[in-house]
């Protein structure tokens, strides 16, 4: 039995040619309301394992690795960076969720798959029914409110940007120390189960980010974050985007903790509802499934 077999019962795997990267993708479940749920740093589709199959018993579920990221395509960044922006990666997800038919769509994402979701929302307004973006707040908040807490908590943001070959480098050097000690790092001490990071899980986040090109994309992804999407997010700016946006984020995470989510959003969004998930850090889906699963299936059948 396959990792995805045991955690995605029914799940049917594809790899889906975008023309310019191939991204891995996984669908199950049933039901004329699809959604997609992409993962953040520096995971892949596993993070889902607790809440695709849930939300596969009443929706059709699309899970993917991002590009750069897990076993999808991992080409090198180009001088600008757009490689890894944001509208690059939220391209890739609106072309599989075509190629499997789906015009209309809900997105879910975590972290940077967050931060992807952001913008394909902003550039596929049409085509978003709803957006559950977890424990983040957007990117150029996080840069321009930056504070000695800030710094400390989100310090690999300020790492992953310098030049290459600098942050790939070190935190390419030791591959599963870096994936242990960010899950231990950004979860609350002594809460995780070995049911909430399954070894075979955390095993297969080492064997990605053992490879370089997977470091190398993910800085990349950081870089864009300061360069090429700074420029698109300050111009989108101008106005606000009306999609039913939901947040979620761990009461005791760094998000949690140094940001006033809701409030944040508010500035650009029009629509917007937001709960903390008691008692949990930053990884949500893991930590917290049934309540993610919760407020998600809400979302969706109130944006129908």
């Amino acid at each position: 039995m396959t990792i995805d077999e045991k955690y995605f019962p029914g799940f049917a795997h594809q790899v889906i040619h975008t023309g310019e990267v191939d991204i891995q993708t996984w669908v199950g479940g049933h039901g004329d309301e699809a959604v997609l749920l992409l993962h953040g740093h520096p995971e892949s589709h596993l993070t889902w394992f607790r809440v695709a199959p849930e939300l596969a018993k009443k929706y059709t579920v699309v899970i993917t690795d991002m590009r750069g990221y897990g076993d999808s395509s991992k080409p090198h960044g180009n001088p600008d960076h757009s490689t890894y922006s944001k509208r690059s990666m939220a391209k890739d997800q609106v072309f599989v969720m075509q190629q499997l038919g789906f015009d209309k769509f809900h997105i879910v994402g975590h972290d940077r798959g967050a931060r992807v979701c952001h913008r394909l929302l902003l550039d596929y307004p049409d085509l978003v029914k709803s957006a559950t973006l977890i424990d983040i707040i957007p990117t150029l908040d996080v840069y321009e409110m930056t504070t000695q807490a800030v710094a400390t908590k989100f310090w690999h943001w300020y790492f992953y940007i310098q030049k290459e070959p600098f942050p790939e480098t070190f935190l390419g050097a030791r591959p599963e120390y870096f994936i242990r000690s960010n899950i231990q790092k950004k979860t609350i001490p002594g809460t995780i189960k070995k049911d909430t990071f399954p070894e075979d899980i955390v095993d297969e986040y080492i064997r990605y980010y053992s490879d370089p090109a997977t470091v190398h994309a993910i800085a990349e992804d950081y870089r864009a974050s300061v360069t090429v999407d700074w420029d698109m997010d300050l111009k989108d700016r101008e106005h606000k985007f009306s999609t039913p946006l939901l947040c979620l984020w761990g009461s005791d995470g760094n998000v949690g903790r140094l940001f006033d989510v809701t409030t944040i959003w508010k500035k650009i969004a029009t629509d917007v509802t937001g709960f903390a998930a008691e008692g949990c850090g930053h990884f949500v889906p893991e930590e917290k499934a049934a309540f993610t699963v919760e407020k998600i299936t809400a979302h969706i059948e109130k944006n129908k």
